[in-house]
């Protein structure tokens, strides 16, 4: 019987490194990627049963990359691993297609737990945030009806903006043209009602799509939410 072919993505080479070590004597671990569109691109040449991605990640966030995935791979699992406590993430990640959600803290026996759940067809989520109501928290991420205000591509684009790429960079990385990206840009601030890209960037910080770190955001500008 062929083992279950898993795909990591996390910007931190040195975990790749310690979970492909942990994992591969059960699983086959078929790659490793350190951004968001590297996941996007490996997860469809490689089909792998699941993805073990982390929340923050440059390029493409991990849980827009997930909603990416699951339109492209219905069938694939994918489970956050990840720094990130805040329960309106794990919620939304449920919402956009995941079927786990687990610290890095957690000890590696609970991953493996997960893994083995999901690849069952079930959900794990974390003893952190569930004290064994699992089922309720997942019942209530999936039936969140208050949608992002924007559209995956318009999420994408935003994000690389805040990144502090130029039009011509994140065009190359989304495959389209720099008017494309120029369209998405001013349609993303006419939606918001934002009318410099200083304060699309604030924006792009404030609500999770970067860390307050990124070479693009404002200094001194904290995100309102954990992105890690």
């Amino acid at each position: 019987m062929s083992r279950p072919r898993i795909l990591l993505a996390d910007d931190h080479a040195i975990l790749l490194d310690a979970f492909k070590k942990l994992l591969e004597p059960v699983y086959q671990v078929v790659g490793a990627v350190t951004d968001g569109q590297g996941l996007i691109e490996q997860a469809l040449k490689l089909k792998p049963d699941v993805c073990l991605i982390d929340v923050a990640m440059p390029r493409l966030n991990g849980l827009d990359a997930c909603e990416r995935i699951k339109m492209m791979l219905p069938q694939a699992r994918v489970i956050f691993l990840t720094m990130n406590e805040d329960a309106d993430t794990a919620a939304e990640a449920i919402r956009r297609g995941a079927s786990g959600y687990v610290m890095k803290k957690s000890a590696s026996a609970e991953l493996v737990a997960a893994i083995q759940t999901v690849l069952q067809g079930g959900t794990y989520v974390t003893p952190f945030f569930s004290h064994g109501m699992t089922s309720l928290f997942v019942s209530q991420a999936k039936a969140k009806e208050s949608g992002p205000a924007l559209t995956l591509r318009q999420r994408e684009v935003l994000q690389l903006i805040a990144e502090g790429r130029s039009m011509k960079e994140a065009a190359d990385i989304l495959k389209v043209t720099a008017r494309t990206i120029a369209f998405h840009k001013y349609s993303i601030m006419e939606h918001l009602g934002i009318k410099t890209s200083a304060e699309l960037v604030q924006y792009a910080v404030q609500h999770g799509f970067v860390s307050s770190k990124s070479p693009g955001a404002p200094a001194g500008n904290r995100s309102n939410r954990p992105n890690a």
